[in-house]
């Protein structure tokens, strides 16, 4: 259960990074991440079923985990940047983006576990495993919205 979980957050974060990026290169507009946010909150409170109690608890730290895990990816957001606009790339180069990037996955996974652990003593396993799948379903939202968009 504990790699699962792990796996699919890693798999949620870069899917989650990615979508803001492109969301913000296509709309020629800033990104409003405090609506982004709110939705994203309303939204899993109601996939998961979230009680007024648990939410009062749990949003604050899930809030927490991703602004750490949006930090963490940063460095390398801002290399995959810079390569894309490079014009005569090294290996060395690529190489330096690539084992940044796979820390960065590591740090995720590392709050990844830690957070799972604090989530544990708010939600029940059951509401444990509704969050991956709300996660998931918010993301796919979240993408059709921005392609209906362009």
């Amino acid at each position: 259960m504990n790699k699962i979980f792990i796996i699919t957050f890693v798999t949620f974060s870069f899917l989650f990074s990615g979508t803001l990026l492109a969301q913000n290169k296509h709309q020629g507009h800033r990104f409003d991440r405090k609506a982004f946010i709110e939705k994203r909150n309303s939204f899993l409170i109601n996939e998961v079923g979230l009680t007024s109690e648990e939410a009062a608890k749990f949003i604050p730290l899930y809030d927490e985990f991703q602004r750490k895990k949006f930090e963490a990816g940063q460095r390398c957001r801002e290399l995959s940047r810079e390569m894309r606009k490079k014009e005569n790339a090294t290996s060395e180069n690529y190489l330096h983006v690539v084992d940044e990037c796979v820390e960065v996955r590591l740090k995720e996974a590392q709050l990844d576990k830690e957070y799972y652990k604090k989530f544990k003593n708010i939600l029940s396993p059951e509401k444990l495993y509704k969050l991956t799948g709300a996660e998931y379903k918010f993301a796919r939202e979240f993408m059709k919205g921005s392609n209906n968009r362009k």
